[in-house]
């Protein structure tokens, strides 16, 4: 049984490249110690259609927003509850959409893997051809937009424009480590659902999920005879549009640092924080490639997370004990028992910027001896 190890709020300062959470303003951080106020007041509503009206604009998307308190992963099981009645079909190419469908399954829904590798990417065209050639009708096509355990970015684009061949079908997002910091026109590409957790990309604490609904996913739901009560679309939806809130006591705090942060990047802009978190991609691709080799597919590669595969056989975990210890910055080891000490990754999303990267790749290449 685990013993109770009592918090004592002594402890170093750590900047973080992990993937998430990461690093976090200072003024957000301040913005949640606000005085409390009710959930049902009206400066609740002031709050809360500020931060919905302005994702919209920062994603640049017509559809609507929801935004709970919770993890994104929340709506793993809210678009299945809401839009599967029977077939989903699910791509994995690495741990966490593997997981998609291990939580499908668990709600009872018939669950067809696409398998790939780890390290590997999701093809369109292999999409295109398990619709076409299976005599099963899928409700929903379910893809991770940027596989944080191996560092893959799957072409989400793509794959969006060859479900919308099929109007019957829905495609789902799983975006959690990636929007915010890797641009997608959600619109565009037939994305019916995409969500995310905002510790991420956000460059916000832990504890709200956002998540993007098209009007056709919001209609089928309604012919469904059960739904997701939480993550329900016609429930978290109505409510707004009726009262401008959330129908269940949120987390106040976080969403006023949601606030202050959405500023901030509506300040910077989509397109000019896109092209940051590529900047760091492509310096810390280059880098990993005079010393090591990157573990995804080429052309593949995240914009937020690189996995770097351990060519050189270093011994990750003390490289990441010895760098925490010395320079106070945090990496993270290869995700799970199949990459462990295979990689390890770095993560470069938020507030990150080209020299906080250098700085870190400095201090791994003083205590490797690269």
């Amino acid at each position: 049984m685990t013993e109770k190890r009592e918090y004592t709020g002594d402890y170093p300062d750590k900047t973080l490249y992990i993937p998430g959470p990461t690093e976090v303003r200072e003024d957000v951080i301040e913005a949640m110690c606000e005085p409390m106020f009710g959930h049902r007041m009206d400066r609740m509503t002031d709050l809360y259609t500020t931060i919905v009206e302005d994702t919209k604009e920062f994603l640049g998307t017509d559809n609507e927003v929801v935004i709970l308190t919770g993890s994104g992963t929340e709506f793993w099981e809210a678009s299945t509850l809401n839009l599967v009645d029977e077939n989903i079909l699910v791509p994995t190419c690495g741990s966490f959409s593997e997981r998609h469908a291990n939580v499908a399954e668990r709600l009872g829904k018939n669950v067809d893997r696409l398998e790939y590798d780890w390290g590997q990417a999701i093809k369109p065209e292999d999409i295109r051809e398990e619709l076409e050639a299976s005599d099963k009708h899928y409700d929903v096509v379910a893809t991770v937009m940027n596989e944080s355990s191996t560092g893959v970015r799957n072409p989400i684009e793509e794959i969006g424009d060859v479900v919308a061949e099929y109007p019957d079908t829905y495609f789902v997002v799983d975006a959690v480590s990636s929007l915010g910091g890797d641009y997608v026109d959600i619109d565009e590409h037939n994305i019916d659902v995409i969500f995310a957790s905002t510790q991420k990309a956000f460059a916000m604490p832990p504890g709200l999920a956002v998540c993007v609904v098209s009007d056709d996913a919001y209609e089928r739901e309604l012919e469904k005879d059960s739904a997701s009560w939480y993550g329900g679309f016609q429930r978290t939806i109505d409510y707004y549009e009726r009262k401008g809130q959330t129908h269940s006591t949120p987390a106040i705090p976080i969403m006023l640092a949601y606030r202050k942060q959405m500023k901030h990047m509506l300040s910077e802009g989509h397109d000019a924080r896109d092209e940051r978190h590529r900047e760091m991609a492509e310096y810390t691709r280059e880098w990993a490639r005079d010393h090591f080799d990157m573990f995804p597919e080429a052309g593949y590669e995240s914009q937020t997370v690189s996995c770097i595969e351990n060519t050189q056989d270093i011994d990750v975990a003390a490289t990441i004990e010895a760098v925490s210890e010395e320079y106070d910055f945090v990496f993270s080891n290869g995700y799970g028992s199949q990459l462990g000490e295979q990689t390890f990754r770095i993560g470069h999303m938020g507030e990150h910027d080209l020299e906080s990267i250098k700085e870190l790749t400095d201090a791994i290449e003083d205590v490797a001896g690269l």
